[in-house]
């Protein structure tokens, strides 16, 4: 019997979070038709599941440990530990938001503008409390899908939808009032198994581990070669966790520099680091960073 009943998101997020599982040393194998993948690991035992139903599945101890949005966790008021945030699902570099949208042509300005008026949401719950927070009496529906055809087509006012950049919602002419929640992928715990040592240890290893394979997707390692004479004039331009590591060549003038670095700051720092002088300039990808 597995040590930890883990919770895998099916749909949107299942790929994204069986490839982040996989850089942290967990192969997951999801098989056509069965919500029961196969893991490489024999404490750990998998299942698909929604992620709008994950966060109840682990507050009742079906699942150990699963991973969803915070959107779905504030929908649900699931009784979970949040173990960690895990910002690894987005198509762009914007924070996934539920917005409130209305035609372009529409009165409404603010959320005050709402009462009395109909609104269609996925995340009802949640909406429910957001209005009622600020005193606004409107009448809120699920919607199982199309929430902005929906407004577009006159059956609603307004919908409460999720987005990155915006640009669906404007190519369907509609506008944004409000941002009402910024979401992002959360690892969860049921309470119980927080508090059995054993299952507490290896979710704190599976929540390192895959903090660490994220992290890793963010920088890169710079290696060179360097001129003792130019070596001052390149490490000023290494940014690095502490110092970047300096080791003598078999040719006692040359020096190896290595050292860790944002990815999106190579393009232009390896230019500079020519100009300073540093030569056989190497690039290596990340798998973890702890």
């Amino acid at each position: 019997m597995s040590l930890i009943k883990l919770g895998i998101p099916k749909g949107s997020l299942e790929e994204a979070t069986i490839t982040l599982f996989g850089q942290a040393g967990w192969q997951i194998k999801s098989r056509s038709r069965h919500y029961y993948p196969e893991v490489n690991d024999p404490e750990l035992s998998c299942a698909l599941v929604r992620a709008q139903e994950m966060a109840p599945y682990v507050a009742n101890g079906t699942f150990d440990l699963g991973l969803t949005g915070l959107d779905w966790i504030l929908e649900t008021q699931a009784k979970v530990v949040e173990i960690c945030s895990l910002s690894y699902s987005k198509s762009s570099n914007q924070p996934s938001r539920w917005v409130l949208v209305v035609p372009q042509g529409s009165s409404i300005q603010s959320i005050k503008d709402l009462d009395g008026k109909k609104v269609a949401t996925e995340l009802v719950g949640f909406t429910r409390r957001y209005l009622a927070e600020r005193g606004v009496v409107a009448t809120v529906e699920f919607s199982w899908g199309a929430t902005e055809a929906k407004v577009v087509e006159g059956l609603v006012d307004a919908a409460v939808e999720i987005t990155e950049t915006g640009s669906t919602i404007r190519a369907h002419g509609l506008r944004i009032v409000a941002d009402l929640l910024h979401t992002e992928t959360r690892l969860i715990a049921n309470p119980t198994a927080m508090g059995d040592p054993a299952k507490r240890a290896k979710i704190e290893q599976i929540a390192l581990m895959l903090q660490a394979a994220l992290a890793a997707r963010q920088k890169v390692v710079l290696k060179l070669n360097v001129a003792a004479d130019n070596l001052d004039t390149v490490v000023s331009l290494l940014p690095s966790l502490h110092a970047p590591t300096v080791n003598h060549l078999y040719d006692k003038r040359w020096l190896a520099v290595e050292t860790v670095v944002d990815a999106l700051a190579v393009r232009d720092l390896i230019p500079q680091l020519r100009a300073a002088g540093a030569e056989g300039i190497l690039e290596f990808e990340l798998r973890k960073m702890a």
